[in-house]
């Protein structure tokens, strides 16, 4: 079989452009910058072969440098004697667990595999230092949200990072869900994706391993299969605005963005390839290695060990054969260790019953069991519910393998932790505050473990299996969740403990406190206070706002959304998920919208398991996201009639009246969340993002920013609100930074909640340079906080959050040192006029320390911004 190597035509560099210059300054990739430290600034990487400048185009660039890894493969391919890898295993990352699904890092020396990536795959990665840089094939076992709920921003992280080719494997309608993301994503010209469907290219052969490809297909009723644990998806029934979805899509939008990608057959019918009866097993075997030369045994039998002659002499023993040196013959077993023949391992998914006999009746999958053609397999990977663990049927198929091979199952009845950071930081902010920083929970599954006839490992995050050198199980790896030792840690924080004193006698003893705490709702949960991308630390943007005891409005719904309220509730988690009736998409960028797949589909399930009757959740988002929605249900999953659209613009201030039945669904969405008003208005970032606010028919009213520019609309449209959530993504004195990426700095943040004259202003959405917290500004004043995920506040809590400052300040301040030192070196650095090329270079070095907080996509330009932007919307 030919070897098939991903081909280098394109290299990597990071362009860093400082505000005042305009100028360009050529950075070597590093290739462990997973945390993308790599300002990401709107761009275009030039794809002109012949070197010359587009027309229309900024100075052209100079090459990228080639990722280390990319050259080490190429001159491997250029290498005599090609060897398989020396080290070889399997390590999970999602354990399977409901807010972390099932994934597996496969790493050589020489490639690095992920197989399935649900969302928050790439913030472990990120946390737990697995290199998605090095990944150049990703495999997919079903076309499910659970499997590719991350792969949009992961797809995103490599671009940054400058990987110039991910090979995506699995069912055919990869090359759709590929094309759909481009909705939102913006170009994808700087790296080049390739699918490579199961139908058609079944191996796939690189310096590791042979992979093969084994479509397994089910027999299911209705094409539609019973709703499995990890996903709790079915098709309930439409509601009556459902028919209407796709002319909203295809009536109300006319940009050409949001036509893209509407396919049609010849007969004028939408294409539609969903196919839920198809999964994808991968059979993975490692290429031989030849043993090693031994060199004491060779000095004995007296080969010229040392000298150039050996050379010979020990290819030819490394390749089996027997020589001949001064007249007696060298046998390759006297002066080498055996050949490894190179293990197997299978991943295979068994989502539901239905693919139960179709798995266990698979020719090639026996191969590899007791009495098969081939070596059994060392590992058999089990992304397998545990009602299907209890069928006899799939029982037997697990017996039929020998003793020798290793079971791994992820599924919802493994307990581990994934978010280490996130527990960390948690327990250090609840003894500042116990009711506004709630210890995290475990969602604890109801279902009984099945008995098993065999033995079986159950995942951890970050447990291996060694293939290479020595098969084994190693758990130095797993991540150990220490709340004694994250007391301590916070403990020994200089004056820290003082100032948490000084915090809780003031909330015990003021009256305003006291009588503050009584009123229970609303109630606002930070779920996600970060920007661009997740982190350990800070996910990106999501917010909870519980209304009542029965109704919730989620304001944005990041990647990883689902996973923050499964943490933050715990085995309530269903009561929370079956009160949100609406969700407010600010715009189309993928930190603020690739989470709302996965609530849909795990509100479902909630709402089942609690026995209530589904109902469609009400969406205010840009109509372009129907674009998005319309294909992902077509090439997918259903899931249209999971919600109502309600487009963004229509609910803005002196906008055309709606279409009737768009009238009656707001009216709805009023009267179901006892709301008086729902507002929205257009703000300065990109096309089509909007601010919303929220009044309640008590007379509160709540304003969320979303990402923003100061916006005078904003300010109007939140005069004398209650409290105002306005992002403030970067820190005081970046104020050109912000224009270039169309955010605004924390003063400008609150300048806009004084101009609206709100009662308090909470802060978010900050870079995720300021990963700990934010730098303070002379601004802050006891009407200012900021947030933290997890963070849980009420509007009795006014007066408690500016008290929270200090202890915080106490608990980060090496960070704050940290973060103040450069700032006074940038703006000394300006006082004195370096010249623009120094200042270029240490904002290179500062975008290396800091990492970045701007978009991965090109924005729209306002009239007041003469920079020229690539449109994204």
């Amino acid at each position: 079989m030919n070897k098939v190597y991903l081909p280098c035509k394109s290299t990597a560099w990071v362009v860093v452009r400082h505000n005042c210059t305009g100028l360009l300054r050529n950075f070597s990739c590093i290739e462990h910058l997973f945390t993308r430290t790599i300002f990401q600034f709107p761009r275009k990487m030039s794809t002109n072969p012949t070197g010359r400048q587009i027309p229309g185009s900024k100075k052209s660039r100079a090459p990228k440098e080639t990722l280390r890894h990319v050259k080490s493969r190429e001159q491997r391919k250029r290498a005599v004697d090609v060897h398989g890898p020396a080290i070889v295993y399997a390590q999970v990352v999602g354990a399977g667990t409901r807010d972390n699904g099932p994934s597996l890092y496969v790493f050589s020396e020489f490639n690095r595999y992920l197989f399935n990536c649900g969302e928050g795959t790439q913030r472990l990665m990120q946390e737990h230092k697995l290199k998605a840089a090095r990944l150049d094939n990703i495999f997919i076992t079903r076309m499910s949200w659970d499997n590719v709920g991350g792969l949009s921003g992961m797809i995103l992280t490599l671009k940054d990072t400058g990987v110039p080719e991910v090979v995506l494997s699995g069912p055919p309608q990869l090359e759709k869900y590929v094309n759909a993301i481009r909705v939102f994503s913006g170009p994808l010209e700087e790296i080049k994706l390739a699918v490579r469907p199961c139908t058609t290219q079944t191996q796939y052969t690189d310096d590791t391993m042979t992979v093969t490809q084994i479509p397994i297909r089910a027999d299911l009723k209705g094409d539609t299969p019973k709703s499995s644990p990890n996903s709790g998806k079915s098709s309930p029934s439409r509601s009556p605005q459902n028919k209407e979805l796709r002319m909203s899509a295809d009536t109300e939008d006319t940009s050409t963005d949001s036509r893209r990608g509407r396919e049609t057959s010849p007969g004028g019918k939408r294409e539609v390839t969903r196919d839920p009866a198809l999964i994808v097993a991968f059979v993975c075997k490692l290429h031989p290695k030849k043993g090693n030369f031994l060199v004491a045994q060779a000095k004995e039998l007296g080969l010229p060990v040392g000298t150039a002659a050996i050379g010979r002499l020990i290819a030819a023993l490394k390749d089996g054969k027997s020589v001949t040196y001064e007249g007696r013959e060298i046998r390759p077993e006297e002066v080498c260790t055996p050949t490894d023949p190179g293990p197997a391992f299978i991943v295979v998914e068994c989502p539901s019953e239905e693919f139960v006999q179709p798995v266990c009746n698979n020719q090639q999958l026996s191969r590899y069991q007791a009495g098969g053609t081939e070596d059994p397999a060392a590992l058999v990977v089990h992304m397998t519910p545990e009602r299907v663990l209890k069928n006899d049927e799939y029982k037997q198929w697990m017996e039929r393998f020998p003793s020798t091979t290793e079971h791994l199952i992820l599924n919802e009845q493994v307990c581990t932790v994934h978010n280490v950071r996130s527990h960390k930081i948690q327990t250090q902010l609840s003894l500042i505050h116990p009711e506004i920083f709630p210890e995290l929970k475990h969602y604890k599954t109801k279902e009984t473990q099945a008995t098993m006839h065999i033995p079986n490992v159950r995942a951890e995050c970050l447990l291996k299996f060694q293939l290479r050198p020595k098969i084994e199980w190693q758990r130095d790896a797993i991540p150990s969740c220490d709340i004694e030792e994250f007391v301590k840690e916070a403990a020994e924080a200089p004056n820290f403990l003082q100032e948490v004193e000084k915090c809780k006698h003031f909330c015990a003893t003021d009256a305003a406190v006291l009588s503050g705490r009584a009123e229970k709702y609303p109630e606002v949960v930070f779920l996600g206070t970060g920007s661009a991308l997740p982190m350990k630390i800070r996910n990106v943007s999501g917010t909870l706002v519980n209304i009542s005891s029965t109704q919730s409005v989620l304001l944005d719904c990041g990647e990883g959304t689902f996973g923050q309220l499964c943490r933050h509730y715990g085995d309530g988690v269903d009561e929370t998920l079956a009160k949100i009736s609406t969700v407010f998409i600010s715009h189309m960028h993928a930190d603020h919208h690739t989470g709302l797949l996965s609530l849909l589909f795990q509100r479902e399930r909630a709402m089942t398991a609690l026995g209530k009757a589904f109902s469609p959740t009400y969406l205010v988002a840009p109509v372009q996201i129907m674009t998005w929605l319309n294909q992902y249900h077509d090439h997918c999953e259903e899931i249209l009639s999971h919600v109502n659209i309600v487009p963004s613009k229509v609910l803005c201030e002196g906008a055309e009246l709606p279409k009737s039945n768009t009238t009656s669904v707001i009216q709805a969405l009023l009267k179901k969340s006892d709301l008086g008003k729902f507002q929205t208005c257009p703000v300065r970032h990109c096309k089509n993002a909007y601010a919303c606010s929220i009044t309640h028919q008590s007379g509160w009213q709540l304003v969320f920013s979303g990402d923003t520019m100061p916006c005078d609309a904003l300010a109007n449209m939140g005069k004398n609100a209650t409290l105002l959530i306005h992002e403030a993504t970067l820190e005081d004195g970046l104020e050109d930074e912000a224009v270039e990426k169309r955010h605004s700095t924390t003063s400008q943040a609150i300048g806009i909640g004084m101009k609206m004259n709100a009662e308090f202003i909470m802060l978010n959405h900050f870079s995720q340079r300021y990963a700990k917290i934010p730098l303070f500004s002379e601004d802050f004043n006891d009407r200012v906080g900021i947030s933290f995920d997890h963070m849980r506040i009420r509007f009795g809590d006014f007066k408690i959050l500016p008290r929270l400052i200090p202890p915080l300040k106490s608990l980060f301040a090496e960070e704050i040192g940290e973060m103040e030192e450069r700032r006074e070196k940038r703006e000394l650095r300006q006082m004195k006029g370096v010249s623009p090329e120094s200042m270029e270079e240490q904002s290179t070095l500062n975008a290396v320390e800091l990492g970045k907080g701007s978009k991965r996509v090109p924005e729209e330009p306002t009239p007041d911004v003469g920079s020229k932007r690539l449109k994204a919307n």
